[in-house]
């Protein structure tokens, strides 16, 4: 059975304003999540399931699903602030979304195979694409056994300034064993340097693996994240802006043995729009990857 790519696209109505100003960044007028899909379809991906907001589903529908739907099977699942578990209701005052692992519980009614979960609006690579999609498809009937791409770091860095990045560590079977976030990663005079809580300089290697939202996981995911999800809110439900993101249920899943995570790694160069400077030197990446060879100048006829 081919896996499902989730794409986690509930944010856009507030990111942008409006999917009409989605932006078309791409040669031929392409949004960075359009290569994501001609990369996933490519790399042996069977379905797409997004999940959005209801506020914009007909914007989303006109405007994005019909781009792909005559290439691959499509379907669309909702996440909203009072879609909780039975016997939680949402605080009064709560405006903000519950996080990205909400929005990957929202798939549980429709997705029964191995799927990847991954940004809408960050560009991931063909290679990174190819190692999640092979991965992913000798999962099968298997149970615990996660996964997730590993970028290294010094193909994720901005040429404006000093990112955040969650530093991964393994053991010797390429096994998860935590992520730490690292604050104002930069190159610095050929080397990559990061600081940590107490603002001190310290060094990382180029190779150093670091996740990027791109992960692999098997259906039974959804039974152990509800039931964390569930202990999520009874212990921070009441806050405002509190939010449940997937290494919160990833850390726990490993430090109580209950799931493994594999690091794969890739060459893929993974970039997004982190700082308003930074959307011209994708316009220009994207420019080059096609001048390249590596896509067409339109990924998608219209």
């Amino acid at each position: 059975m081919k896996p499902t790519l989730f794409i986690l696209a509930a944010g856009m109505g507030s990111r942008y304003g409006s999917l009409k100003q989605l932006d078309g960044i791409g040669p031929g007028g392409d949004t960075i999540m359009d290569y994501s899909v001609y990369d996933a379809i490519r790399a042996g991906f069977g379905r797409l399931v997004f999940v959005i907001r209801h506020s914009f589903e007909q914007d989303f529908r006109e405007k994005i699903i019909t781009k792909y739907q005559d290439r691959i099977p499509v379907e669309v699942v909702f996440q909203e602030i009072d879609k909780l578990p039975a016997g939680f209701t949402c605080p009064e005052g709560r405006e903000k979304p519950w996080g990205t692992n909400h929005a990957v519980l929202m798939g549980r009614e429709v997705i029964s195979e191995p799927f990847a979960v991954i940004n809408a609006d960050d560009f991931y690579g063909r290679n990174a694409f190819e190692v999640l999609a092979r991965k992913l498809s000798s999962l099968g009937g298997q149970q615990g056994k996660y996964c997730m791409v590993g970028y290294r770091v010094g193909n994720t860095l901005s040429e404006s300034g000093g990112v955040s990045r969650g530093v991964c560590s393994m053991d010797e079977h390429n096994l998860l064993t935590g992520v730490v976030e690292r604050f104002k990663i930069e190159r610095k005079g050929g080397v990559i340097t990061f600081h940590d809580e107490e603002d001190r300089e310290h060094t990382l290697a180029e190779d150093t693996p670091v996740s990027m939202n791109m992960w692999g996981f098997t259906p039974d995911y959804f039974d152990y994240s509800e039931e964390l999800f569930v202990r999520f809110l009874q212990e921070r439900g009441q806050e405002l802006k509190s939010e449940y993101y997937i290494p919160y249920a990833v850390n726990d899943l490993i430090h109580t043995g209950r799931a493994s995570v594999e690091v794969l790694d890739t060459t893929a160069r993974w970039f997004g729009v982190t700082y308003p400077d930074d959307r011209d030197g994708v316009v220009a990446k994207l420019r080059a990857l096609t001048a390249a060879g590596e896509y067409p100048e339109q990924l998608f006829q219209r």
